[in-house]
């Protein structure tokens, strides 16, 4: 088996890299992916780790893009280098996301310091490493007993509906395509439930404009994802010609309800992927 999203402490899961490849070789499980959101930096520390004990280790990351539809959207674009590494120009692009992510942080800080929140960007980013986001806020709020939980933070501080919300800057679902396409790499939409389209008719069109963008996979097998969802998932995939992918999206502590390897992806997936010029 196999396990094509996770995360480390380099993004928002509480593992480090080593950590991350230990448990992987321990299940075990036959490759892994690293897939931080907008950070090659957990993948980079561990590929010399996998390398050193002969582990299947993949090149990936998590991307949140914007979609414009009726309304605004957020999507999560997986990212995956399976024929070659990423390119310093799209390392550079990275770059750029995650100034975006930072000025947003420092309005957010901003704005809850104005509604009487003891908080510095700082002590944030002690937790958040390479990437600082709100699930490291929603840490330090309840730490300091401005929330009961993550859930309650968010939907007091830190959630789109809520005051104190800041955006940040998110590319452009099929610029994202377009950047990955030319870097090399296989953007696939992950965990599509999360699309909240709930209308499968609708669902389904607006999977195929993306694929009609240059998308190249669907996140098939996901702990979000019931047998019902798997199965629906891989006829859409097959009637597509979209690449078939999955994992647990593992976060460690952060997520303890999902545990390494929890969802089954037979190693096929993986071979496909590298099977196929995609």
């Amino acid at each position: 088996m196999i396990d094509l999203h996770t995360h480390t402490h380099e993004s928002d899961g509480s593992y480090s890299p080593a950590e991350l490849i230990e448990a992987a070789r321990a299940l075990p499980l036959d490759a892994l992916a690293i897939t931080d959101h907008d950070t090659f930096a957990g993948y980079d520390q561990a590929l010399p780790l996998a390398q050193a004990c002969n582990f299947d280790l993949v090149c990936g990351l998590e991307m949140t893009t914007r979609h414009e539809s009726q309304r605004v959207f957020s999507i999560h674009m997986l990212v995956y280098f399976v024929h070659q590494p990423p390119p310093a120009e799209f390392r550079d692009w990275l770059t750029e996301i995650l100034t975006g992510r930072r000025d947003r942080n420092v309005r957010l800080i901003t704005n809850l310091q104005e509604a009487g929140v003891a908080i510095e960007l700082a002590e944030v980013e002690r937790l958040g490493r390479t990437l600082t986001g709100r699930p490291h806020f929603a840490r330090v709020l309840v730490n300091k007993g401005y929330a009961s939980n993550a859930e309650d933070a968010f939907r007091r501080y830190l959630g789109e509906n809520a005051p104190h919300y800041a955006e940040r800057f998110g590319p452009q679902t099929t610029y994202a395509i377009e950047r990955v396409r030319m870097a090399g790499g296989l953007p696939v939409l992950a965990h599509p439930i999360r699309l909240g389209v709930t209308d499968h008719k609708r669902e389904e069109k607006l999977i195929w404009d993306l694929r009609d963008a240059g998308l190249g996979g669907l996140e098939v097998y996901h702990s979000d994802h019931d047998q019902n969802d798997v199965d629906r998932y891989a006829r859409l995939a097959k009637r597509l010609d979209l690449a078939v992918t999955g994992g647990s999206d593992f976060h460690g502590t952060a997520k303890p309800n999902i545990a390494l390897g929890s969802v089954k992806v037979p190693s096929s997936v993986l071979e496909n992927l590298r099977g196929t010029g995609r």
